[in-house]
């Protein structure tokens, strides 16, 4: 442990210890043994000197003009460039995810960025005729105030990068709590706006437990606003906690993601999509393909190529660039998804692939699962119900359209949905009728574009969407203005 680095929390542009003046230590999950650094184990008490470091900041960031906010955006977008592929390299080792995706992640991020500081121009209002004469109105835009970020440890720099440019450059200050098992991306983001020049406490980082930090932020009497993504329970309970004291919440919570494939899909580009859906990132995507719902008349041959297909992706260190599907982010995670592989078995459904642990040499010291095939699942089942987050796929048969969206909609849940099929009338039909934020027609269920919004119905969102223009509504309040420029006559008032 002598030469594992111990990292600060982030509050007024300082590096600080914790109030607990304790830590705690990650380690890479395809190696127990790596440790990767100690971080602090915070308090309440420093989730309310990071909230008063924001809000000190707060009135010089906000007069900041959105253009030159933007530029310290731009100066980020740049910097993260340069050091794209360092940071990759710390989520494969922080979170497991093979290199190639952790790439991708980065590339996000640098995208939300550059978005985000283009609209540094455009935080348009509006002007429009009044009713009475010699009057202007029109509206504005302010920022929501302090905000408090909370992300989860799967996307632990796309996440925040996402929530974070555009909250910034509509002027707000933020207090960022990053993921437990994931602040290692973290703190090279911190560091990236860091040395971008953000001002001293515009935003600040603190590290620990989720529950603690979590609460101390969204019952401070100083915070306007919570981005949270995670888990449907937790992000229910702070939308609810959130409505007590009139703050504005944003929640992306939990998917059960549906694949429809119909008899006249091309099947390759749709097993490629749902296998990489299904077992990219190796299932730990809010956007992973949960279920395969497959018309009857082209099950059996669809069955045995999604097989031949899983058979060949390779488990393993994320950092081995042959890598397909690297471990799972944690023990708990190892836990929770090889629980769920024995509720299946329990439950009567069929494993038709896989279903165990990985080990061996090269294996015994990660929390590897193969990737996962269940049939013969019943709709009520639990694995064919509640997330999993793992490379676990549940397999159903369709008699047609109509039985296949039932299915598809059978769930709490509602993220993002996706059809196979050259049918335009059956897409356009699918489209109408599927309970999902997001809607995809022969593509993968994972995903989105950065000027586009992101979220989902029923159990999946609460809140207004992330990314696109819907972030900018999000991080700040319209603000309508009535101009009366006629002197001393006494105009008509409105009822």
């Amino acid at each position: 442990m002598a030469d594992v680095e111990t990292h600060l929390n982030h509050i007024g542009g300082k590096w600080v210890e914790s109030s607990s003046g304790r830590t705690y230590t990650i380690a890479n999950p395809a190696r127990r043994g790596q440790v990767l650094g100690e971080f602090q184990t915070s308090r309440g008490e420093d989730a309310h000197a990071a909230v008063e470091a924001a809000v000190e900041a707060l009135s010089g960031w906000t007069a900041t003009p959105a253009p030159q906010r933007a530029e310290i955006l731009y100066r980020a977008l740049e910097i993260m460039r340069r050091r794209a592929e360092e940071i990759a390299r710390t989520i494969t080792l922080e979170e497991g995810k093979p290199l190639p995706d952790a790439r991708g992640e980065v590339k996000r991020a640098m995208n939300i960025t550059e978005y985000a500081a283009g609209e540094g121009r455009r935080l348009f209002g509006y002007t429009t005729p009044s009713e009475i004469p010699e009057t202007v109105a029109y509206t504005t835009r302010r920022p929501l105030g302090v905000v408090g970020i909370i992300t989860p440890w799967n996307f632990p720099i796309a996440i925040p990068a996402w929530k974070m440019a555009p909250a910034l450059i509509c002027g707000n200050t933020l207090v960022f709590k990053p993921a437990s098992s994931t602040p290692l991306s973290a703190v090279k983001l911190m560091k990236v706006f860091e040395d971008a020049g953000l001002p001293p406490g515009v935003l600040n980082m603190i590290t620990g437990p989720g529950g603690v930090i979590g609460d101390a932020l969204v019952s401070h009497p100083k915070v306007d606003g919570i981005s949270f993504t995670g888990s449907t329970e937790i992000g229910s309970g702070i939308y609810t906690q959130g409505a007590r004291t009139l703050k504005k919440v944003q929640a992306e919570m939990g998917g059960k993601n549906a694949v429809i494939v119909l008899e006249d899909a091309d099947m390759d580009k749709t097993l490629a999509g749902i296998v990489q859906g299904a077992f990219g990132s190796t299932g730990q995507r809010c956007t992973a393909t949960s279920r395969a719902i497959v018309d009857a008349s082209v099950y059996d041959s669809f069955m045995d190529e999604l097989i031949r297909r899983t058979d060949a992706l390779k488990v393993g260190d994320g950092m081995d660039e042959s890598v397909t599907v690297g471990p799972l982010s944690s023990q708990d995670q190892f836990d929770t998804v090889m629980g769920y592989i024995g509720i299946g078995a329990e439950e009567g459904a069929r494993l038709a692939y896989g279903g165990h642990a990985v080990t061996g040499p090269g294996y015994d010291e990660g929390y590897y699962v193969q990737p996962t095939i269940f049939t013969d699942v019943a709709p009520d089942m639990r694995i064919a119900q509640e997330e999993i987050f793992g490379p676990v796929l549940t397999v159903f048969k369709a008699r047609d359209l109509e039985e296949a969206i039932e299915l598809a909609n059978n769930v709490k849940f509602g993220l993002s949905s996706s059809i196979y099929t050259r049918d335009l009338t059956r897409a356009f039909r699918y489209a109408d009728q599927v309970e999902a934020g997001i809607v995809h027609v022969n593509a993968p269920t994972l995903g989105g574009e950065v000027h586009l919004p992101f979220g989902g119905l029923k159990a999946s969102g609460a809140g207004a969407r992330e990314q696109g223009t819907e972030a900018l509504n999000f991080f700040s309040e319209v603000v309508t203005v009535y101009i009366d420029y006629a002197g001393a006559r006494t105009q008509a008032k409105f009822i």
